[in-house]
């Protein structure tokens, strides 16, 4: 689909034209364009509009190589996929670092599939899953007899990844038994099956996530240090959904057309006031929570919109402080949304920015960090103090 389609709706053309006015001169971004032009047009045409952002954004991911997963990959995740590229045919150990939902496993794979291990096999393990006292058997494996119920010889994942990739996730969450064992495969590529007597001998690329802060976990005998050294080769940091607002309309149309194809729904795009809703939200669970609101809100909608509002009633941190305010108030560009967020959070704190029970804390931002947006937004001010 091309702009030309858009040409075709009844009133396309004047609607462009009257659109492109008032952008002249603005920040206006090309999705918030494009939402903007789905509202003015119409529900008919919101559908199209949506196909366009979705494409929009697989082209681009395309001429950049990068997986098709991942959304923001040319914005809020700009330096993470240019670490990716560095790093992605090195062969080194790589630690992705970030919050619960931000897309540790997205990452995960697109460094296996742009590395040179492409074509070999690429394992998750979800390390905090996995009983203590069966974590060398599945990670290592184990021999016939073994141990009680071991009714045959069984691979363990490092075996089964051999000539590609192995992604433990939560890596933190292993005990200390099981570190000293994956050190030694780090160290010489070699490990034996539990109750085996014979060295196996695997070419694999660890690829480890935590949400954790491990240095910490170190420092408090959690964690081993030698081992720390060697998966954190190359960390790897992914930004809260919170610190990637401009990629809330790209991530919301994708996540939309998802939940349509899944739930057998009619697609529907966000318009500007679920826009502003969302980039107004905290999104304690990132990405992953924002797939859930939005196919919520698909199951909530009655077949002509989504019902965001609702769907982030549920759990909005701010409650009423939030959602009326925001949802009252036309979206001309995310600055307004993040005025509204900021705004949101300093009234629900009134008007205390640092300490405890400032916003600063609320937002999760470093109060200088805080006071500089404030700054640019014009929303600094004697009526909001720095706290008690």
């Amino acid at each position: 689909m091309d702009i030309n389609e858009i040409k075709q709706i009844p009133d396309g053309v004047r609607v462009l034209e009257e659109l492109a006015a008032q952008c002249n001169g603005s920040d206006l971004g090309v999705e918030d364009f494009l939402v903007e032009l789905g509202n003015m047009l119409g529900p008919g045409a919101r559908q199209l509009v949506m196909r366009l952002i979705e494409e929009r954004n697989t082209t681009r991911q395309k001429r950049a190589g990068l997986n098709e997963d991942i959304v923001g990959a040319e914005a809020g995740l700009r330096e993470v996929m240019a670490a990716v590229r560095q790093v992605a045919r090195a062969d080194a150990p790589v630690l992705i670092l970030g919050e619960t939902g931000t897309g540790k496993e997205v990452v995960a794979r697109a460094l296996h599939a742009h590395s040179r291990r492409a074509n070999g096999p690429i394992l998750r393990v979800n390390c905090g899953a996995i009983p203590p006292e069966l974590i060398d058997s599945e990670l290592f494996g184990h021999e016939r007899g073994s141990f009680t119920g071991a009714l045959g010889t069984r691979k363990g994942w490092f075996e089964r990844a051999d000539g590609g990739t192995l992604f433990l996730d939560e890596v933190g969450e292993l005990p200390l038994a099981a570190q000293v064992r994956l050190l030694r495969v780090l160290q010489d590529g070699s490990f034996q099956r539990v109750g085996g007597e014979r060295s196996l001998n695997v070419d694999v690329r660890l690829v480890a996530a935590t949400n954790r802060d491990l240095r910490q976990t170190v420092r408090d005998g959690g964690f081993r240090e030698d081992l720390w050294f060697r998966i954190a080769v190359f960390p790897i940091p992914l930004p809260p959904l919170r610190e990637r607002l401009q990629d809330i309309p790209a991530l919301a149309a994708h996540f939309s057309l998802r939940a349509a194809e899944r739930l057998g729904l009619p697609p529907r795009m966000p318009d500007a006031a679920d826009l502003a809703l969302l980039a107004a939200y905290a999104w304690p669970g990132n990405i992953r929570e924002l797939a859930s609101v939005i196919e919520r809100a698909a199951i909530l909608g009655d077949g002509r919109r989504l019902e965001v509002s609702r769907a982030l009633g549920v759990s909005s941190p701010l409650g009423a402080d939030l959602s009326p305010r925001v949802a009252n108030r036309p979206l001309s560009s995310f600055e307004d949304a993040i005025r509204c967020h900021i705004e949101a959070a300093l009234n629900h704190c009134h008007g205390r920015v640092e300490g405890p029970f400032g916003a600063a804390c609320l937002l999760d931002l470093n109060p200088h960090t805080l006071r500089s947006k404030m700054r640019k937004l014009g929303l600094e001010g004697k009526r909001y103090r720095a706290g008690d």
